[in-house]
């Protein structure tokens, strides 16, 4: 056993209403710069529909993520090194920019500059790219108002696979219409094909949490990881020549914030734990034949965090006691482990991804509400199921590879909490033949119906900080000791008149007990937490800081404090008078005349 952590999320897709805050959210955060106008690290699909960029899961074009070789061993799709040495300076195998979109703005200048006329000015749209003129024909959202209509959901890669098993199930006619959104981030997954794909070694995972990063100064642009991720959620950034992916907002995350689609999210439908899994079976879970297995396969991949033998594990492995702790309270481990009603997104790619989905049911309460009857009864619940406008077949296909009996279980225990909590609301008791017949008992759909209906954010988010044990090792040392800080070098270079110490930080301004770290943990922390800029305190960035004096809220208490220390050290100090040695002598008043601390004035 080799216990590794993995944050990980979890969206319900009954709560979204597509309102794209959490994408827009994101880009204001993420990519609001030059290079990246098209990109969005999370977007939201209308589905059935074609997705972003288009038909992104049709891998028989984009050859992306693994597949198996004769050998049952695994293999990128889109080729071993050979393959990529051979394109490396051109890959054929990626999206273009009208796949994508291009991105565009609008001409407000004309608005308000257009000379005075009979005809009203208008602001036309203009290329972000070439900054042209342009015409309007897609983007990242365009089948928000089409969701399910002929015009983008025939070209649906999950449609086209189910239309010839379910046959009058999916047509695309106005009365069998259905739709649903599908808010999609990088998956992180367990076994990225990007990071395989990489041929700099740009692309890494965090052993630490799972994340999956890019590394900005050796990414040489290839684009291989591109192809490589059957997502489509790696970017490249036309600019500066470097790849850019979704970073699971991974500064927010190691001071315990969860990321911004999460925080912002309207419908409050993320979920993000730890997860702890064991990463010596992950290869054996990718290379599951059959792919219809391949669910039940990464489950076996996760441990369980109340077994001490994991615990000891995890301890040994020198997981922090925290996330071991987080593990055990983390709402994805349940929804994922525990009550099995979270599903991954296309596991057909082996990737192994670690953002899970819960199947919408919705649509089978509004559809027997239409009809007359009752829509939370029980009995007609889950007889509506087998006849649910969203195809059962259709779910499959996006979330088991296929097979339908998981996508079912989940549905008939949605349906159950559904039926159960209504019975004790109005009753005051529920269901429990209800409960039973979707393989739960009435304490499991209460704790269920809590985590899905009235979670608390700090249910919702239970995130580890990062290292937060070793906060105080992280930060900067004191250098309690350091000649550069002891009062006796800074009170004698008073009395030689420097006017204070000097220091490897510039002149006066080596001499507090703790100096200020570019950016510590507890620093962090109360940036991103404090609603007054900065932290709620004056803060000075030193990468703008040339090392010369001492800037204003630098060193703020501590400097106020070693002021008043030595004002107090100078002032006790015997003060001679001029002419000691000649038995004194008056100054004007009669008063002794002190030397001043910088020496003899003549």
């Amino acid at each position: 056993m080799r216990p590794m952590a993995q944050i990980a999320m979890v969206m319900n897709l009954d709560k979204c209403i597509g309102c794209h805050t959490c994408s827009v959210t994101c880009k204001q955060a993420w990519t609001n710069r030059s290079g990246v106008e098209y990109v969005w690290f999370n977007n939201v699909e209308t589905r059935p529909g074609q997705g972003y960029p288009r038909r992104h899961e049709d891998q028989e074009r984009w050859r992306g993520g693994w597949e198996l070789n004769r050998r049952g061993r695994l293999k990128l799709k889109a080729g071993g090194r050979g393959f990529k040495l051979a394109n490396i300076f051109a890959n054929p195998l990626m999206p273009t920019i009208q796949d994508y979109y291009e991105p565009w703005t609008y001409d407000y200048r004309n608005l308000t500059d257009a000379p005075a006329g009979e005809d009203f000015p208008t602001a036309r749209p203009r290329s972000l790219i070439s900054g042209e003129p342009m015409e309007i024909r897609w983007s990242a959202n365009w089948d928000d108002n089409l969701g399910g209509m002929p015009e983008h959901a025939r070209d649906d890669v999950a449609a086209e696979a189910v239309r010839g098993k379910v046959g009058e199930k999916v047509k695309f006619e106005f009365e069998q219409a259905f739709m649903f959104y599908l808010p999609r981030i990088c998956e992180h997954c367990l076994n990225p094909a990007c990071v395989a794909s990489c041929p700099s070694g740009a692309m890494y995972k965090r052993s630490e949490d799972g994340i999956v990063l890019v590394d900005q100064d050796r990414c040489r642009g290839w684009r291989m990881c591109v192809t490589g991720c059957p997502y489509k959620k790696v970017y490249f950034n036309h600019r500066t020549g470097k790849a850019e992916k979704c970073t699971l907002c991974y500064p927010r995350l190691e001071v315990g914030l969860p990321t911004v689609c999460s925080e912002t999210c309207v419908g409050r439908l993320r979920y993000l734990g730890v997860m702890l899994y064991d990463a010596d079976r992950v290869l054996e879970a990718a290379t599951e034949k059959d792919p219809k297995d391949l669910y039940e396969a990464q489950l076996k991949v996760f441990l369980d965090p109340e077994d001490p033998q994991v615990r000891d594990a995890c301890e040994r492995a020198g997981i922090p006691y925290e996330w071991i702790e987080s593990a055990r309270r983390s709402p994805v481990h349940a929804l994922i482990m525990k009550h099995r009603v979270a599903l991954p997104l296309r596991p057909e790619y082996r990737t192994l991804p670690m953002v899970w989905y819960i199947p919408p049911l919705s649509p089978v309460v509004e559809a027997l509400a239409d009809t007359g009857f009752d829509g939370e009864d029980q009995a007609n619940l889950f007889g509506a199921i087998d006849a649910l406008r969203i195809p059962v077949e259709y779910l499959a296909e996006l979330f088991t590879a296929g097979d339908p009996e998981p996508v079912d279980a989940v549905l008939r225990k949605l349906a159950a909490m559904r039926a159960y909590m209504r019975g004790v609301n109005l009753d005051g008791q529920g269901d429990e033949a209800a409960c039973a017949e979707a393989g739960m008992t009435g304490a499991e759909v209460q704790d269920l119906f809590r985590l899905l209906a009235v979670a608390k954010y700090d249910e919702r988010y239970v995130i580890p900080t990062a290292a937060v044990s070793d906060a105080r090792r992280l930060e900067e040392s004191t250098l309690d000791g350091c000649s550069v800080d002891f009062d006796a070098e800074f009170e004698s270079s008073a009395r030689a008149g420097s006017g204070g110490g000097h220091s490897p930080f510039g002149a006066g301004s080596g001499h507090a007990p703790r100096p200020v770290t570019i950016e510590n943990f507890h620093a962090l922390r109360a940036r991103q937490t404090s609603d007054v800029p900065g932290g709620g305190e004056k803060r000075v960035n030193l990468l703008n800081w040339d090392g010369n004096g001492s800037p204003e809220g630098l060193f703020p208490q501590q400097q106020q404090q070693l002021q008043q220390r030595l004002d107090q050290r100078l002032a006790s100090r015997p003060t001679p008078t001029a002419h000691e040695g000649d038995g004194g002598g008056s100054g004007s008043g009669g008063g002794s005349s002190s030397t001043p601390p910088d020496g003899p004035t003549s």
